[in-house]
């Protein structure tokens, strides 16, 4: 009997196509080789006939709009906005920004210039985590509430600009 079972383990070796090297990779896993599209021009400064409002939270002053003339989707998956924050005493913050929806992170492209004629591009930044729970947190109420969902952007230009002009937000959407 121990013959018989010695001869099960023999010590050959598996043939090169059912060699196992240990090394198994998911699909998911794999490191993307993404490449954010160039960002040449910037848009025009937002005209307060495009603007649309959108809610980020009950508890701030603020309030947030995104110019609907400047929204795209870039083949990157990338959302590009011009966003405008506007204080109770009518100061405002206009930036052009894009949200990545695939790792949940927001960059700016530029702000408006200190005499509100132009960009500034120094305020310019590369990639950063979206922050959540914040007062002011409108890149997370725009990435929940309209641009993305499962990490992919929710539709082209035109639908999420319906989306943000008609309230439908992401939640309401899901509940139908």
């Amino acid at each position: 009997m121990l013959a018989a079972l010695a001869g099960c383990s023999s010590s050959k070796e598996p043939s090169q196509s059912n060699k196992d090297d240990g090394v198994f990779t998911y699909l998911l896993d794999r490191k993307s080789e993404w490449v954010e599209n160039k960002i040449d021009t910037l848009p025009p400064l937002p005209q307060a006939s495009n603007l649309l409002p959108f809610n980020v939270s009950q508890n701030t002053p603020l309030t947030f709009a995104v110019d609907k003339t400047s929204l795209s989707v870039g083949t990157d998956g990338v959302v590009r906005y011009v966003v405008v924050a506007t204080s109770p005493g009518g100061a405002r913050n206009v930036n052009y920004e894009g949200i990545r929806c695939d790792t949940y992170e927001w960059r700016r492209y530029g702000s408006i210039n200190d005499d509100g004629t132009g960009w500034d591009r120094g305020a310019t930044f590369d990639f950063r985590r979206i922050e959540n729970g914040e007062l002011n947190a409108y890149q997370a109420a725009l990435y929940q509430d309209y641009f993305c969902a499962s990490k992919l952007p929710v539709g082209n230009a035109k639908q999420i600009v319906e989306n943000i002009q008609y309230k439908r937000t992401q939640s309401s959407i899901n509940l139908r």
